[in-house]
């Protein structure tokens, strides 16, 4: 297991390389050499190489090849005529903490591998000589990307075929341009989940949408937050298929244009799609299909969303199709249905409870209040907060590291959450535990405390209060952040302290 060193400023290809100060110079001189099985390969922070990197070799499941970083500085930095990173065969290994840029073809490509893992880095500028994904793996099996950015590229943000085991986590694209671009694109695999990503199309000038997935099976979309595009969602043809609990706005520009699309492309069965909140668009879900198409649309339930802002309806269905629409939320102003009539007469797609709000921003903070009160002991009415509020300030700059929770200088009576890396709160808020209850704080700022007072002390060595420091963690996916402040909470002693 060796490690080789790559220093595009200071090494040289007559050096040994496995030692920082004998560095290798070139991608090529690596390429050279016969990487084994727990061999890592890093390349210096600054360095820039002009040159395709060639990973022709393997590792094995308990020693992959990683391909990583050393030093200090700015990732090390990938351009090439052709691909970025580009093997074929190759099985068991990690790439990460590296920049790709202006390369002609994609920024990874991987043709017939096994068992790779992607992780934290950056691409800008990949397939400018071709609509080329920026990753792009086919005939593949086990391939993982996570926590890494693409910007501005032309062709996919992520092109994937035939491959066997898919997990796209954490992943953020802004804009993905040219006349096919998607931010995502799965076609002909399995076993896929694609979550926690931010893909924004807004800016884009495709004429296309965020993820598309053909003909895909055993899939999970979730916790997503997709804007922008043609369309959120494109689930042309696949079975077991559950699209839940994401964000889809601003797809615009078409009048078909929808948050969720199935049965363009090939037969579509159980799909469940639920928990999304899809807003300032055309359609919601659209179960359709090309005209004069025979395809078998079966199975598919659509409940629990929340729909507003929307110039068509929530639900469209044009073919026959077997299914339902149940318990979802949809704000005054929105058309609730627009089903065939053929297909409301043969009486195989049902719709029932489904709920019409003036305000679906109430609706979902009532929603998350009730979660809240699902998961944790019912708020006592003797509870009492020292603070008037907790508010979300929403910084215009970079990330604060530290002082995530405290007490705004301007308003002593005010705890603050401030934002920490791109985001505020979550849909699902935030739950901050304490020693004697929690707080959960919804994504407007609002806050309750929930006592859970079988962890409350005795009386008589608190005098009818109590005072809770709390403390909590954030994780950006490479340093971890820690925080506290005290909330006092006062309980009143008749019927609660014994």
């Amino acid at each position: 297991m060796t490690i080789y060193y790559v220093n595009s400023a200071t090494g040289s290809d007559r050096n040994g390389g496995t030692d920082q100060k004998s560095a290798f110079a070139t991608l090529s001189k690596v390429e050279s050499l016969g990487l084994k099985p727990g061999d890592s390969v890093l390349l210096a922070k600054g360095s820039v190489f002009n040159e395709q990197f060639d990973i022709k070799h393997s590792g094995t499941e308990t020693a992959p090849i990683k391909i990583g970083s050393y030093g200090t500085g700015a990732a090390p930095v990938i351009h090439s005529g052709g691909d970025g990173i580009h093997s074929l065969y190759a099985s068991n290994i990690v790439i990460e903490n590296l920049k790709i840029s202006n390369t002609g073809g994609a920024a990874i490509y991987g043709g017939d591998v096994t068992n790779w893992t992607v992780r934290n880095v950056e691409i800008a500028k990949s397939g400018m000589s071709q609509d080329a994904g920026a990753f792009t793996f086919r005939n593949s099996k086990n391939v993982t990307i996570e926590d890494s950015k693409i910007s501005d590229v032309k062709g996919d943000g992520f092109w994937i075929e035939k491959v066997a085991g898919v997990k796209l986590l954490n992943n953020t694209v802004t804009s993905a341009n040219g006349s096919t671009a998607d931010a995502m694109q799965v076609n002909d695999s399995s076993n896929i989940l694609i979550k926690g990503n931010h893909l924004d199309q807004t800016h884009a000038d495709s004429p296309k949408g965020v993820i598309v997935l053909v003909r895909a099976t055993d899939a999970v979309v979730e916790d997503n937050v997709l804007t922008g595009g043609g369309f959120g969602i494109s689930a042309l043809a696949g079975k077991t298929v559950a699209i839940r609990d994401n964000d889809i706005s601003g797809y615009h520009g078409y009048s078909w244009s929808f948050a969720v699309g199935l049965g363009d492309q090939g037969s579509a069965r159980d799909y469940d799609i639920s928990g999304n909140h899809i807003h300032d668009g055309a359609w919601g879900v659209a179960v359709s299909g090309a005209t004069g198409s025979n395809y078998s649309l079966t199975n598919i339930k659509v409940h629990d969303n929340v729909f507003d802002d929307l110039t068509q309806a929530a639900l469209k269905v044009d073919r026959p199709a077997s299914g339902s629409f149940t318990n979802n939320t949809i704000e005054t102003g929105v058309k609730a249905t627009s089903i065939s009539p053929a297909i409301i007469d043969a009486h195989t797609f049902s719709v029932s409870n489904n709920h019409t709000v003036a305000n679906v921003e109430t609706t979902l903070a009532s929603t998350e209040t009730k979660a809240a009160a699902t998961t944790e002991p019912a708020v006592d009415s003797a509870v009492v907060a020292v603070h008037d509020n907790l508010k979300i300030l929403t910084d215009a700059d970079a990330a604060r590291h530290g002082n995530l929770l405290e007490n705004d200088s301007s308003d002593n009576d005010t705890l603050v959450l401030r934002r920490f890396g791109d985001e505020t709160v979550g849909k699902h808020g935030l739950t901050v535990t304490g020693e004697y209850g929690v707080i959960h704080v919804d994504q407007e700022g609002n806050y309750a405390y929930t006592l859970d007072d079988t962890k409350l002390p005795d009386h008589g060595d608190h005098n009818g209060y109590v005072s809770e420091s709390f403390s909590y963690g954030t994780d950006d996916g490479t340093s971890h952040h820690g925080d506290a402040n005290t909330l006092t909470v006062f309980i009143h002693a008749d019927g609660v302290l014994s």
